[in-house]
Formats: structure tokens, C-alpha cells, sequence
């Protein structure tokens, strides 16, 4: 009797576990749209949800430490005319995010660190040059800038994002509905999925087919695919019977798959998500309640069953957060964020060790935020391979997320240079009016008549306390915004920022239009107010003697 032997495996008992409560993020209306995305994007600073909105399309950003209810107030990104059908993160700046929708539009967004204040209208860079509803997008894996984008048009566009154009337009190659595109590992090739049931490798520079696979699922349903290690394909989709199915094919040889398994009868899309460091990929179906995960090696059958984690609410979507994002002390080599109605619940993957020493063989050197090739190096023909970092300290950017330049924003520059070179203008024109007042005032004191004389004074208090609010916002106006750059000398200089002390004694303005001292100030007695400007343009002081 032979006994069976158990392969080896270091993810044989890796488990899923989803966040308490207060970990989640609650009360968020989560679209309701049928479209076969992930309708979540994730990195390691924000979290990036698709909702319901009213007039249009909208989807939230909120930091990742913003956990429990969250406000219906809260600000969204909502530029779209139409519903958004996908978003994502840009691997190499995590506050860019890029958007598609049905107003045949992708945008660019730029988020502000600690998330939005107000409702964010009005994109970096808005991409048009789909003619019907954009529902693919992935950025490039290592140059910067690069966009794809896939619409129900049956086109491919590759943008450079940072001069807002269309450099590569595919649009003869695809017959029908195109139901996913992705990147391989350096961006050299593209892999489509397309309702025509074939399965193509493109060279994305010069738009041709590498080579291409005929009905890989004899269903008729949507099929996704993925590159795996070392350039392999895999697949999933549906049997004639409509049993979900997954594949792993060579792009060398296209006549048999290296493996085919059936998994279930269920009719959600199965989405896959790929870890190159672990070689695991994962299986999220829309509207299932469950995780398969499988391990991808180099020896047949080359495709292994490891578990599956189970709940009880169907997801409606799934984010996957970068490598980079993880907490390597508690041996954690996944994370999802997935979707329910009216939540998002974070689900860590974990493998159980003992030790609480780094796990060198869970956490080989991962692909870092750093790009290795300029966009428009890349479409001239050069490829780059991904910077790679290290885990071991846990993730820290030494440097600054790749700037994001758009060429367009000169123009943004030259508006507010004229904008304040009017309000210095207004300026201008509120002193000479103040001192021309000053002056008619000064001809009214000097007049005998007793008549006028409570009034004369009364009005030069107005106009010497009307030209002190003018000097101070001529001041605030042509004064820089930031103090710091400001060097602070002496007891006297003024603080960075913009302060004002008022040394003012109170006043009392009655209904009768008339000025009164305050209690301080005692009949025939004078009385000094003083005001002293932040920014050292002097004391105005004004002297009022009150008579009976």
C-alpha cells in the first residue's frame, strides 16, 4: 500500500483573515453598476472607492488610517459626466490616480496628502480620444507617465499622461468587446482578453500581435488573463456547461494548456491577482463569497490548489494593495480591500511563523515606486526591467514620489502672476482713495464751525482706521506665502505668517451713529489707541478727545 506524499510547500497553510470592525471602512455607498472591474483601487497611503452618485460619476479617496463610519458629507472626486467604471493608483507618484467612464473620458487626479477638504471637479490632465465608454486602465509597470486605456470602441490608446496625448492607438486588431488588458513584468508586451474568444500578446510600440490563442474557455462568457513567472498566461473563464474554469498556458506553444481545472458552477467573473514574489495568485469572483488562492511553479502541474477564505457577504469588488504596503513583522504576504454594499472590509493573507525575525523567503526584493524609464524613452524603443527594494526595515521612501509634470501647467503659472498683479493694482487705487479722503477729512477738522466739530473727529477716526486695513491687506497681498523662507532678525521682526495685534481700546458704536469711549476712558480725558501691524509697517497712533 503506498502512502501518499504531500508536496512542500512553504504557503500550504496560509489563511485569510478579515479586520475587526473598527478596522473597516463603514457606510459607504458602493456603485451599483454591473461593469466587470475591480471598482477599488489601493496603495500604501490611500484607499480609492467607486460610488454611487447622483449627475454623474464619483468615487472617494480616503487615507488608509480614516477607518470606521464615514461622513455621507465627505468630499469626492467627482468631474465625470457619466458613471466611473475603473480606477487606479499610479504605481510610481501614490497621490496620482487615473479615472474611466462612460463619458468616453480618462482623467487625472492629483490627491492632496491627508485626503480631499472639498469636492475635487477638475482633473490634472483629461484624456479624450475614446469614442465610447472607457472601462480598462493599467499604468505602466516601470515607465513613467505611460497610460493604457481600453474601451467599449474595441481600441487600445496608450497615453503619455504628461503631454496629454495619444501616442499608440490600436484600433484594428480587436473585432469585439475587449474584456481585459494588462502589462507584463516590464511592460515590453500587452495581454488582451477579447469577446471575439481569442487571447492576444501584443507589442504595444508597434501595434502588432506576437502571437495569439483561439478560444482558451469554450464558454461564452468573459475571460481574464494574467501573466504569471517567467511568461506564462493565466487564465479564467467558463466551459461550454458555464463551469468556471482556470488555465496556465505557454505563449510558446498555444495548442494545449500546461494545466485546466474546473472549479465550481458559479456565474461571477473571476478576477486574478498575481504575486510575482510568491509566485500565489489569487481568484475573487464578482458576487462570490470566497478567495481561492493557487501556487504557480515551475514543475507539472505547474498550477496547486492551496485554500480558499470564506465569509459570508458576497463582494461586489477588490482592491489588492502593493507589496510595499504590507506589515512584514506579522508575516503578512497579501492584503485585500473588498466590497460589500455599504462597506469595505480589509482581509490580510498571513503565513504562521513562530519567529518574529524577518522572512527572507517570504519577502524576496519587491518591485519599488521608483520608475526606470521615461515615458518618452519608452515609446522610443527602450525598455527598463523594475527597480527593486527591500523589505527587511519594512518600506521607506528615501525619496520623494516621482513628480508628476504636466506641460499644462504653465498656464496655470501665468494666470496667477496676472491675477496678483491686478490685486496690486486695486491696492494701489484704495490708498490714493484713503489719502484723498485723509486730506478732506483734515480741511473739515480745521473748520470753526462747532457744529461739526464731534462729527469731524468722529469721521478722521473711520478714515485713519480704513487706511490702516488697506496697508495691512496691501501687505498680506504682496507678502510671500510661506514665512520660512523669511530670515528673522532682531526683537522687532515679525513673525512667518500673517498676525495682526490689535491694540485698539474698545468702542462702542450706539444706535444714534455716535462714538463712545469705553469704560476705561473717563469724560475730558484723552484717550490713545494704538495698532501694531505684524509685519512691521509701523504704529498707527490716533488720538480722540471726547468734550461734552
Amino acid at each position: 500500500m503506498s502512502r501518499k506524499v504531500v508536496r512542500t510547500s512553504k504557503f500550504r497553510h496560509v489563511f485569510g483573515q478579515a479586520l475587526k470592525a473598527d478596522q473597516c471602512y463603514d457606510d459607504i455607498r458602493i456603485s451599483q453598476m454591473t461593469w466587470d472591474s475591480n471598482f477599488c483601487s489601493v496603495n500604501p497611503k490611500f484607499v480609492a472607492m467607486i460610488v454611487d452618485a447622483s449627475g454623474g460619476g464619483a468615487f472617494i479617496v480616503l487615507p488608509l488610517s480614516k477607518t470606521g463610519r464615514i461622513d455621507m458629507s465627505l468630499p469626492t472626486v467627482c468631474g465625470h459626466t457619466g458613471p466611473v467604471l475603473d480606477i487606479e493608483f499610479c504605481p510610481h507618484n501614490d497621490n496620482i490616480i487615473a479615472s474611466g467612464s462612460e463619458d468616453c473620458s480618462v482623467m487625472i487626479w492629483e490627491i492632496p496628502d491627508g485626503g480631499l477638504i472639498s469636492p475635487l471637479k477638475d482633473p490634472v490632465v483629461k484624456l479624450e480620444g475614446h469614442s465610447k465608454r472607457v472601462g480598462i486602465l493599467s499604468w505602466h509597470p516601470t515607465a513613467h507617465n505611460v497610460l493604457m486605456s481600453a474601451g467599449c470602441d474595441n481600441v487600445v490608446i496608450l497615453w503619455n499622461v504628461a503631454r496629454g496625448e495619444a501616442v499608440v492607438r490600436i484600433d484594428s486588431m480587436h473585432t469585439d468587446l475587449i474584456y481585459s488588458a494588462c502589462w507584463n513584468r516590464n511592460g515590453s508586451q500587452i495581454l488582451t482578453s477579447c469577446k471575439d474568444k481569442k487571447l492576444r500578446v501584443i507589442d504595444p510600440r508597434k501595434g502588432s500581435v506576437i502571437c495569439e490563442k483561439d478560444k482558451p474557455h469554450e464558454g461564452s462568457r468573459p475571460v481574464r488573463a494574467v501573466f504569471v513567472s517567467d511568461g506564462k498566461i493565466l487564465t479564467t473563464g467558463f466551459s461550454r456547461m458555464s463551469e468556471r474554469q482556470v488555465a496556465l498556458w505557454d505563449p510558446n506553444n498555444f495548442s494545449e494548456p500546461l494545466n485546466l481545472q474546473e472549479l465550481d458552477t458559479s456565474s461571477g467573473v473571476l478576477l486574478p491577482f498575481f504575486d510575482p514574489d510568491t509566485g500565489v495568485v489569487y481568484l475573487c469572483g464578482k458576487g462570490d463569497s470566497s478567495i481561492r488562492y493557487f501556487e504557480v511553479t515551475d514543475e507539472a502541474p505547474y498550477v496547486h490548489y492551496l485554500s480558499m477564505y470564506s465569509s459570508k457577504e458576497s463582494q461586489k469588488g477588490m482592491g489588492y494593495m502593493p507589496k510595499r504596503g504590507l506589515e512584514v513583522n506579522k508575516c503578512e504576504i497579501a492584503r485585500f480591500y473588498k466590497l460589500h454594499e455599504r462597506k469595505c472590509e480589509p482581509i490580510v493573507m498571513t503565513v504562521p511563523r513562530k519567529s518574529d525575525l524577518f522572512q527572507e523567503d517570504l519577502y524576496p526584493d519587491t518591485i519599488g515606486p521608483e520608475p526606470s524609464v521615461e515615458a518618452d524613452d519608452w515609446f522610443a524603443g527602450k525598455n527598463g526591467e523594475p527597480i527593486l527594494i527591500s523589505l527587511k526595515d519594512g518600506f521607506v521612501a528615501t525619496t520623494k514620489n516621482k513628480e508628476f509634470k504636466v506641460i499644462k501647467s504653465l498656464m496655470a503659472t501665468t494666470s496667477s502672476s496676472s491675477s496678483y498683479r491686478q490685486s496690486d493694482s486695486v491696492v494701489r487705487e484704495l490708498r490714493e482713495s484713503s489719502a484723498f479722503n485723509q486730506a478732506s477729512g483734515q480741511q473739515e477738522q480745521d473748520s470753526p464751525s462747532p457744529a461739526h466739530k464731534d462729527t469731524g473727529t468722529q469721521l478722521s477716526l473711520v478714515r485713519l482706521g480704513y487706511q490702516w486695513v488697506v496697508e495691512i491687506a496691501h501687505d498680506i497681498i504682496s507678502s510671500p506665502a510661506d514665512g520660512d523662507d523669511q530670515q528673522q532678525t532682531g526683537e522687532d521682526q515679525p513673525n512667518s505668517g500673517h498676525q495682526a495685534h490689535f491694540g485698539f481700546d474698545f468702542f462702542v458704536f450706539d444706535a444714534g451713529g455716535e462714538f463712545g469711549a469705553g469704560a476705561q476712558n473717563e469724560q475730558g480725558q484723552d484717550s490713545e489707541h494704538t495698532a501694531d501691524d505684524s509685519h512691521g509697517t509701523g504704529r498707527l497712533n490716533v488720538r480722540a478727545q471726547d468734550e461734552q
